[in-house]
């Protein structure tokens, strides 16, 4: 009696919070993040913005908001611009006295360009164009900004829309994106510069006179994946000064200090399936130099120091790393070692501060600041300070042999009361791309289930199957001409190696994965079947042949994952597509997808739903969410897909399985 009384005073004087017990769903649906950073020119002063996901039930339903936060290197933070609306590209005035913004805000028709005082004020329009600005680079001076927007549609054209001529003529009545030049101060007009394309990206030299550009040829998404070239043009005339022709996809671009050169996120050619190279090419045109040739990884951050040395950020494997270099390429350094925080942007300011942003597998993204000359990281934010008080599970990176002996990596989480010995049902999470991976970092997201699921009984298991991107350009090129081949063995071959660790069950086994990882599901729900007992399937790809005929990016796919159209070889098409397997389904599948999604056609879940539907050999049920695209972006889209994902896991892989759970939902964890 006194032990059990000992122990209710103990229960009663500790903090509740103490308590917490493994993330749940809505937690995640609560999860605030660091989004992006920019330094202050003379350092000192980092501007930041935080992602505020809006809460069911409360708020207005729709996409997260974005605050505007600027803090010192101390960590003390202000909040600059806060509640509903969506603060993006962030960046200051050189002197350091003005941060820049694009927002849509309460009498905005679109995106414009504001401005707020550094010391704390009132935010203010600085230009507002005909159109959405999409992107903004000022001028070295201040006194100028060079703007993205599209075309202002034509009058004609608009009156006659205005009386019911709304015809669309498909991939021929775009309306371009160029450059306008505008006063900052927004007095006088904007003026658009001659530029041929659309322009996706654009950087004003150090002098000011001359504006570097990433253009595509038409306004297609396909382009703006594989066809962006750098030019650099007059800032005044809109004439191309020099044409740099990168061969393939492209990344982020860099003037360096002195106007010299450029730094770029390249690829060795045009069937490199994702920009990683960084190369160095002088700004009048000339060679391009691959600085770290044969580098195992993918650079996705970069910036110049000083005119001579450039810092990146490479991801290695499951980790990144902070380095430098010169611009010859020689005395590569790094900085901050791969295996801690995974960091994913910087920004330096020319005293040689940086700003950082990264995650961990105990925290979503976070601000750091690194002094100049220094190895140590400091981080700056705490966005969900209630999350140091939750109990969060094992998390490890795990290597394996594929079946032809190739080394293969994942991250693993354990179920949080994980007992050695003890088998676990596993859910098997599909990374899309296929040039993405997952890192050891941050995982628990509305469609990755991770740490919720971990606690609630499931091991959770993120594999970088071969063709994923940081290792390097040949091993992101092993899916080439071999879709769903060998790529997709290889997580089979690590549930496997689960298995034989004694971690999983294998008669409890489910996959799930969005985009390139729905195909993935899609695969293992037919022609793996009999390797999974559920599947979550979401905007995936169900035929090969729809994905070039109905979706935005038949040459992305072509060029860097097919090689070959399908007229060329319509068995393969056939044989790799989960449709042509559907005989072989037996396991219970939720498919999810947005009916807006133009990069995989809603028409690919309509067709496997129907063909599984017809045959009856095992449950299936579609969900559809008008209005979103190629993943949810609404708060309560997201909510609904993370509840039915969970439930359908848990009432095939932990419950008594049979007949779909009701497709009613209980939303109860946020209805008032």
């Amino acid at each position: 009696m006194m032990k059990r009384y000992l122990l209710l005073i103990l229960v009663a004087v500790l903090p509740l919070s103490v308590l917490a017990d493994g993330l749940t769903i809505e937690q995640v649906a609560q999860m605030r993040m660091v989004g992006s950073a920019a330094i202050s020119p003379q350092g000192g002063q980092i501007a930041y913005t935080v992602i505020v996901p809006r809460t069911p039930f409360k708020d207005d339903d729709g996409a997260a908001w974005s605050e505007l936060h600027v803090t010192d290197t101390r960590g003390n933070s202000r909040p600059f611009v806060t509640g509903p609306g969506r603060v993006a590209q962030i960046d200051w005035l050189a002197d350091g006295s003005m941060i820049t913004f694009l927002a849509n805000r309460a009498d905005d028709k679109h995106t414009v360009l504001y401005g707020i005082p550094s010391a704390g004020g009132e935010a203010r329009r600085l230009v507002a164009l005909e159109t959405a600005v999409t992107r903004y680079a000022v001028s070295p001076d201040g006194t100028q900004v060079a703007l993205l927007a599209r075309e202002p549609e034509p009058a004609e054209r608009a009156e006659l829309r205005r009386r019911g001529f709304s015809q669309k003529i498909h991939e021929e009545d775009w309306l371009e994106t160029g450059v306008w030049i505008a006063p900052i101060n927004g007095e006088g007009e904007a003026r658009r510069l001659p530029v041929e394309g659309t322009v996706h990206q654009l950087k004003w030299s150090p002098d000011g006179t001359r504006l570097a550009l990433a253009v595509a040829p038409t306004p297609s998404v396909d382009d703006s994946l594989v066809m962006l070239r750098v030019r650099v043009v007059d800032a005044n005339t809109g004439d191309v000064l020099a044409r740099i022709e990168n061969p393939g996809k492209l990344g982020d671009l860099a003037w360096s200090p002195d106007g010299e050169y450029l730094a770029l996120l390249s690829v060795v050619d045009q069937h490199d399936p994702r920009e990683g190279r960084l190369v160095v090419v002088p700004s009048a045109g000339g060679e391009q130099v691959d600085l770290i040739p044969g580098l195992l990884g993918h650079v996705w951050s970069v910036d110049w120091i000083d005119a001579r040395t450039l810092a990146f950020i490479s991801h290695e494997g499951t980790y990144s790393r902070l380095g430098t270099i010169r611009r010859d390429g020689r005395n590569q350094r790094t900085v901050l070692r791969s295996g801690g925080p995974v960091w994913t942007s910087l920004s330096i300011a020319r005293n040689g501060e940086m700003a950082l942003t990264a995650s961990t597998p105990a925290h979503p993204t976070e601000l750091f600041h690194l002094p100049r000359n220094s190895s140590n990281a400091r981080r700056l934010t705490n966005s969900n300070p209630w999350l140091d008080d939750v109990r969060l599970a094992r998390q490890e990176v795990v290597r394996y042999p594929a079946r032809d002996g190739l080394e293969i990596e994942g991250i693993l989480i354990y179920p949080l009361d994980y007992q050695e010995g003890q088998r676990y049902p596993l859910i098997l999470q599909v990374h899309g791309g296929p040039e993405a991976h997952y890192s050891n970092a941050w995982l628990s997201l509305y469609h990755t289930p991770g740490q919720a699921a971990a606690s609630r009984g499931f091991a959770v298991f993120y594999p970088n199957y071969r063709a994923s991107t940081g290792r390097g350009v040949e091993f992101s090129m092993l899916d080439h001409y071999d879709p769903a081949g060998k790529e997709f063995d290889d997580y089979v071959d690590g549930v496997d190696h689960l298995i034989e660790m004694g971690l999983v069950d294998r008669e409890r086994v489910g996959i799930t994965g969005g985009s390139y990882g729905g195909y993935a599901t899609a695969w293992g729900s037919t022609f793996y079947s009999h390797r999974f007992a559920a599947g979550v399937m979401s905007v995936g790809i169900s035929d090969a042949t729809m994905m070039m005929a109905l979706g935005d990016i038949p040459w992305e796919m072509y060029l860097v994952h097919l090689r070959v159209w399908p007229w060329e070889n319509w068995d393969l098409y056939r044989e790799r597509s989960p449709l042509f397997h559907v005989t072989k389904h037996r396991t219970p599948l939720l498919i999810l997808h947005g009916e807006a999604d133009t990069r995989v056609h809603p028409g690919h879940s309509l067709a496997l739903f129907r063909m599984l539907k017809v045959l009856d050999q095992a449950p299936v049920r579609l969900v559809l969410y008008p209005g979103e695209g190629h993943g949810n972006q609404r708060a309560a889209s997201r909510y609904d897909y993370s509840l039915r994902q969970m439930r359908w896991f848990e009432h095939y892989l932990q419950g008594e399985g049979g007949a779909p759970p009701p497709y009613e939902l209980d939303y109860s964890g946020f209805r008032p």
